[in-house]
């Protein structure tokens, strides 16, 4: 399926140098913005609390931070989710805290919730759908009223923070490692080592912006990261693919023009690819919520940068490393191009 074709081959690989250039400024950009700020790591990686609190009205956020500050817990994270009555709360983890010191914490936070809204903290006891009967605590005003609702709370220790960070590493590696196997057993190692250098380049500039702006930095996100990697390595193998076809169609032409060739016969499937997968992830960042938020904006840079990397970096770089028609066809395979190839429109 084609949206348009391009009968004359673009020169991609004439400005290959100017464009990774720039891509190494900004890889070098990020990895400095993540050695000097770091990343923001979620509760899921540093350990802590969250709260959800839902109130009668909408919430006033700058209220609610004033009466979590008063309590003087450090850094912590108040923000809408799911609605404007719907507010998010994350109390960072003490040292050595363990799980009923932190309870105790988030039962003070909540007070001090019901204490802004002119309210006193009780008890209340309700059956759940299951027709199980628990209590909670409440919040509830002189008048009877309800301001506010303590709708979940949960508490990650940081041990198990810890741990969750290093499998998360330890899933980086292995999908590289992976990655790496399979192009070298599917091409050669020219490009093996050309896709891995593109998806690290991706990977830290992802990284770089969460570093920058000191987004949360959550399972979500090594969840769209990972994502990512797979994602970039699926363009970079098309493109491998079809340099490896236009080797064989095209006796005559050098290194540098089957590849401007094999983008270019490649661009409307680009287009076609990349711009449905983006739709719905402008759909997750619009709509999705807090929750989707950072996964949504995560995948939007890794999609944009894994079409410009496996373009200006991949295949420049298999350029660079010598990649040559006898990598890659075999003695005895046919080289004659067939007139008929509808992948044959990009001519020189």
């Amino acid at each position: 399926m084609e949206f348009f074709r391009i009968r004359r081959d673009i020169p991609f690989m004439r400005h290959a140098l100017v464009f990774n250039i720039i891509s190494f400024v900004t890889f070098a950009a990020a990895v400095f913005f993540l050695v000097t700020r770091g990343l923001h790591l979620s509760i899921e990686f540093t350990g802590g609390t969250v709260l959800e609190v839902e109130y009668a009205q909408t919430a006033d956020l700058e209220r609610t931070r004033k009466a979590i500050d008063t309590l003087g817990l450090g850094e912590v994270q108040v923000q809408n989710f799911g609605t404007s009555r719907d507010v998010m709360v994350r109390l960072p983890v003490r040292g050595g805290a363990k799980p009923a010191e932190q309870s105790a914490l988030s039962a003070q936070a909540f007070a001090a919730l019901c204490s802004a809204e002119s309210g006193t903290v009780g008890t209340k006891a309700y059956t759940t759908p299951q027709g199980e009967q628990v209590s909670r605590p409440s919040c509830s005003t002189a008048a009877g009223a309800e301001p506010l609702k303590l709708s979940r709370t949960e508490f990650v220790g940081p041990a198990v923070g810890s741990e969750l960070a290093a499998d998360g590493a330890k899933a980086l590696a292995f999908v590289v490692i992976g990655i790496m196997v399979y192009l070298a057993f599917r091409f050669e190692w020219k490009f093996s080592v050309a896709a891995i250098i593109a998806n690290l380049h991706d990977v830290i500039i992802i990284l770089g912006f969460f570093a920058y702006f000191q987004w949360e930095f959550s399972l979500a996100v090594l969840a769209a990261v990972l994502a990512i990697l797979g994602y970039s390595v699926n363009e970079s193998v098309v493109i491998f693919d079809r340099i490896r076809e236009a080797f064989r169609r095209y006796r005559k032409l050098d290194t540098q023009q089957v590849i401007d060739h094999a983008i270019t016969s490649t661009m409307s499937r680009t287009v076609i690819t990349h711009g449905s997968t983006q739709m719905m992830v402008l759909a997750m960042l619009m709509f999705g919520g807090p929750t989707l938020h950072y996964f949504a904006v995560a995948l939007t840079i890794g999609i944009l940068f894994g079409i410009y990397s496996s373009v200006f970096v991949a295949a420049a770089i298999a350029m660079w490393l010598g990649v040559k028609r006898e990598d890659l066809v075999k003695a005895g395979t046919p080289k004659d191009q067939d007139p008929n190839d509808p992948n044959a429109g990009a001519v020189v």
